[in-house]
């Protein structure tokens, strides 16, 4: 994560000699304590509602699955994946609202593992997104998993791989910030920054920006749109008799791609644009660098509400997970009215994993 109250890029040699570039470094000063002032009451803020009904939702997710302890699917898989990042994505939020707006005083070692912990769970969670998506593509779509390399991928069996996969594309993209970031002091503050040699200048930081821009969401909204559209055209050819049921998962799709874009694309769109100041230097003017900086701001704290919209997204509105839930709390009932209760019921008690012989029982699952 920048610190996006002001932009800061700087490039060191071996020899310690330095270019550092600030937007505030204009003819005429810019003076930016009115965007530090909003960053230390906004931040804050934004940071705490996250964390609280992120931890929340997500934590639930990881407990009943842990609980359970039966991932029946490959969305399963990929949906305890999920949640386990966006807990460790917003765990980095408390550090980062410490210092909104007033500078890093957090140390040198907390600098470069907060900032890499940050850019791997927020890379590996839009692609465990994609990955959902194809899931589910594959499990929808009639006959397609036993076609083609794809469906021999996505399979159940195949679940460790895929994730590692994914993690360590992740780790890639947060080794710059691990190794890169550090502790810069200037003359009103520290700003925990990545420091790129002098060898590496613009070209580093350009490429690493368009990497994160298109491995955190071109990819994965391209994946999403091409599946979910195929899976709703599929839907839309089933009985009419199943109609309601159909729109429902429709609804849910529709639901899922609209939130991703709603949430995702202003902080892509807010990062290209920093890509292209950063290459072009079009930023002249102060009063635009304060806008961007207060829209850089926003965005990323919209981008990260996704954290706490996963749960409800992929988990809380399928029948799967609310059938783990009451398999859960019948199971507490049965321990608070002890063992003669318990035998009085097992006459009537009622299976919760209907079509479990089926790899591709899910959320979607209609």
């Amino acid at each position: 994560m920048d610190q996006l109250d002001e932009d800061y890029y700087d490039f060191e040699g071996n020899d310690n000699n330095s270019y550092n570039f600030s937007y505030e470094d204009y003819q005429t000063i810019c003076e930016k304590d009115d965007v530090r002032s909003f960053a230390r009451i906004f931040l804050p803020v934004m940071y705490g509602l996250s964390l609280v009904v992120g931890v929340a939702g997500n934590a639930l997710v990881v407990a009943v699955y842990a609980y359970t302890k039966h991932l029946r699917t490959l969305t399963d898989t990929f949906v305890v994946h999920l949640a386990v990042t966006d807990l460790l994505l917003l765990l980095t939020l408390p550090f980062w609202a410490s210092v909104a707006g007033q500078g890093w005083e957090l140390g040198q070692t907390l600098c470069k593992l907060v900032t890499a912990l940050y850019t791997i769970n927020f890379t590996c969670g839009m692609l465990l997104l994609a990955c959902i998506s194809l899931d589910r593509y594959l499990a929808l779509t009639p006959g397609l998993r036993d076609r083609g390399s794809l469906g021999k991928v996505f399979r159940k069996n195949h679940s460790a791989i895929i994730c590692l996969v994914v993690w360590s594309i992740a780790l890639l993209l947060g080794i710059p910030d691990l190794v890169l970031s550090m502790v810069k002091e200037f003359p009103d503050r520290k700003i925990c920054m990545a420091v790129y040699p002098s060898e590496m200048a613009f070209q580093a930081k350009v490429t690493m920006e368009v990497l994160e821009v298109l491995l955190s969401f071109l990819v994965p909204l391209i994946i999403m749109v091409y599946c979910y559209s195929h899976v709703v055209s599929t839907l839309l050819k089933l009985p009419p008799e199943i109609r309601e049921k159909k729109w429902k998962v429709v609804r849910v799709l529709l639901s899922i791609v609209l939130v991703f874009i709603l949430t995702q694309l202003p902080y892509n769109a807010m990062k290209f644009c920093r890509v292209l100041d950063l290459t072009h230097a079009l930023v002249t003017h102060c009063g635009v660098s304060k806008a961007l900086d207060r829209a850089a701001q926003v965005t990323e704290s919209l981008a990260l509400t996704h954290c706490c919209l996963n749960p409800v997204l992929y988990v809380f509105i399928g029948t799967s997970f609310k059938q783990r839930i009451m398999k859960i709390a019948k199971a507490c009932g049965q321990r608070r009215r002890g063992p003669a209760a318990k035998r009085e019921e097992e006459g009537v008690d009622i299976s919760f994993h209907t079509n479990s012989h089926s790899q591709e029982t899910s959320t979607f699952s209609i």
